[in-house]
Order: C-alpha cells, then sequence, then structure tokens
C-alpha cells in the first residue's frame, strides 16, 4: 500500500509503502487504543455523572444497577424454589421413614419413643466458613441418597420382620384355655378309666362345661367331626405340618374348610366322648407324631415375656 504525504510550505511529496503485515499492526494497535478511550470515556462519564447527579446518567445508572438486582434477585428465587421443592421431598421422606421405624420397632418389640429420642450432642466450638448454595445443595443430595438407602433397609427389615411374626402366629402357642388349670401332662400315667399304665398324648385342662377354648394359633380347619375316643374333635392346620387338635367339646363354633385366627373362639368345653369330666384335651402334632403341647406353650410364654415392655419402656431380658 502506498502513501503520499505532501507538505504544503515545502511544495514536497514524500511517498510512504506499507506492507500488509505493518497494515495489519497499525490496525489492531488503532482499534485497541480506541476501545481504551472508549471504556474510559464510558467510567469517567458514568462516575463522574453518579458523583454529580447527572440527570440523564444518573438515570442510566439506575436502571443498568436495578437490572443487576432483578436478575440476582430472579436468580435467588429460581434456587430458593429448588431447594425448597428438595426440602419438602425430604420431609416427605423422613415421614416415610417415621411411619417404617414406627411399623418395624412394633414387629421388633421395641419402644418407638427410644428410637425417636435425639441423642446428645457437645463439645467445644469451632467456627468455620459460610455454607454456600454449591455445599447446601451437596449436603442436601447427601441426605437424599441416605433417606433413600434408609429407606429400602428399614422395607427389606420390616418384611423379614412380618414373616417372621406371621410363622410364629401359625405356631400353636397361645394358651387354649384360659379359665382353667391344667390336670394330666402329656407321657406315660394311669388311665382314669381303665387303671392301667397308658400313654397321655396331650395335655388336659379342666375347667367347668362350656368355658371357651380358643385357637393356639392362626389356620385350616381340616377336621370338625365326632369321634368314640375324641368325642366332639376339632383339628387346625398350621402349615408346615404343624397340626393342633381340641377334644371333648360339648358346643363346636367351626367347621370344616373354616380360616381362623389366633385366640378366635372355636369351641366350648365339655365332656363328649372318652371322658370322665368337663376338660379340654388338646394335642400338637408334627408330621403326625404327638408332641408335648407344653414345649409350645412354654415358649409362647416366653416371647411374651420377652415383649413384654418394662417400666422404663424397653423389652425384658
Amino acid at each position: 500500500m502506498h502513501l503520499i504525504i505532501t507538505d504544503a510550505w515545502m511544495a514536497k511529496s514524500r511517498p510512504i509503502h506499507l506492507s500488509g503485515s505493518r497494515l495489519l499492526m497499525a490496525g489492531m494497535a488503532l482499534s485497541l487504543a480506541i476501545m481504551l478511550v472508549a471504556a474510559g470515556l464510558y467510567h469517567w462519564v458514568f462516575l463522574k455523572g453518579a458523583q454529580e447527579g447527572w440527570p440523564v446518567v444518573g438515570a442510566l445508572v439506575r436502571l443498568v444497577t436495578k437490572d443487576e438486582f432483578d436478575q440476582r434477585d430472579r436468580y435467588m428465587r429460581e434456587n430458593l424454589d429448588a431447594m425448597a421443592r428438595r426440602v419438602g421431598e425430604m420431609q416427605a421422606k423422613l415421614t416415610q421413614l417415621e411411619s417404617l421405624g414406627e411399623r418395624v420397632s412394633g414387629l421388633a418389640g421395641v419402644n418407638p419413643g427410644d428410637l425417636a429420642a435425639a441423642p446428645g450432642r457437645g463439645g467445644i466450638l469451632v467456627p468455620g466458613e459460610p455454607l454456600s448454595l454449591r455445599d447446601l445443595n451437596a449436603t442436601l443430595t447427601e441426605l437424599e441418597q441416605l433417606g433413600n438407602q434408609r429407606a429400602d433397609w428399614l422395607t427389606v427389615l420390616e418384611s423379614r420382620l412380618f414373616d417372621q411374626k406371621v410363622r410364629n402366629l401359625m405356631i400353636p402357642t397361645q394358651n387354649p384355655v384360659q379359665e382353667g388349670h391344667l390336670g394330666s401332662a402329656f407321657g406315660w400315667r394311669i388311665d382314669p378309666i381303665t387303671g392301667r399304665s397308658a400313654l397321655h398324648t396331650g395335655l388336659d385342662f379342666a375347667a367347668e362345661r362350656g368355658t371357651p377354648i380358643y385357637a393356639a394359633a392362626g389356620g385350616i380347619v381340616i377336621a370338625q367331626e365326632y369321634q368314640a375316643d375324641y368325642g366332639n374333635l376339632i383339628e387346625i392346620d398350621h402349615g408346615n405340618e404343624l397340626v393342633s387338635r381340641y377334644a371333648h367339646a360339648s358346643r363346636v363354633l367351626v367347621k370344616k374348610g373354616d380360616l381362623v385366627k389366633r385366640g378366635q373362639k372355636v369351641a366350648e368345653v365339655g365332656t363328649t366322648g372318652r371322658s370322665t369330666g368337663p376338660h379340654l384335651h388338646f394335642e400338637v402334632l408334627v408330621r403326625g407324631v404327638q408332641q408335648d403341647p407344653q414345649k409350645f406353650l412354654s415358649a409362647g410364654q416366653n416371647l411374651a415375656a420377652l415383649q413384654t415392655p418394662s417400666p422404663a419402656g424397653r423389652p425384658t431380658r
């Protein structure tokens, strides 16, 4: 590129030759100078105008400042709304955990008040830096993950405890007669009718005629009939080849095929069949073989003692 500079006084011309690289550098230098001048002028005008109260400049400063505040306020509101939603989700999760904890503690025989009590805390105070929004979000995320893990764990534990409780309810451990006393035990004895040694295959509970007879466990009635030896007889299948028998009843309140619950009244004490007086003959069979019912009843009493809260609100040991 050629430039010709003419001196009017001396009537001379001087040619200047600019190459492409020099022209580019000159353009860049000129652009930088213009930017610096514009920035300096901008700051001078706005700062000077704000300090001295120029009307137009002051209005522009207030407009720019207001826009910045509006953007920050909108950003804070959006973040607060998001955090509020997360806090609401965590509150719902905590409510679910409390409900699960109450159910699990009930199945495990633990007082829910002991679980709800806040642990003691303390120690010296070492101040730290204020939490930032990022730190707070990270803390909420960790708490949410921990809550989900605890909920899953409590759900599995509740399922196992419930399954265990159902199995316990299907074992004949409840006393079938509440108003009576134990007469003949299981084992060899002198038969009250023949006077000879004979095996007694159950427990005899002496009680008045009409005394309620309760199911020792839940199950299905598989037999309700009259037999010469047992009189009016009820058999309840509890599953796993476990059966309980109730004999000599004066009145039967269930029939074959009925589903009965633990502790449900199924009959009344009588003296039907081979009997010398009003009583309940109670048997427990495992795979068709008579077992000592007292072992089952004693196990039920021990379990009830373990689950009975102590005066301090904790299960006895």
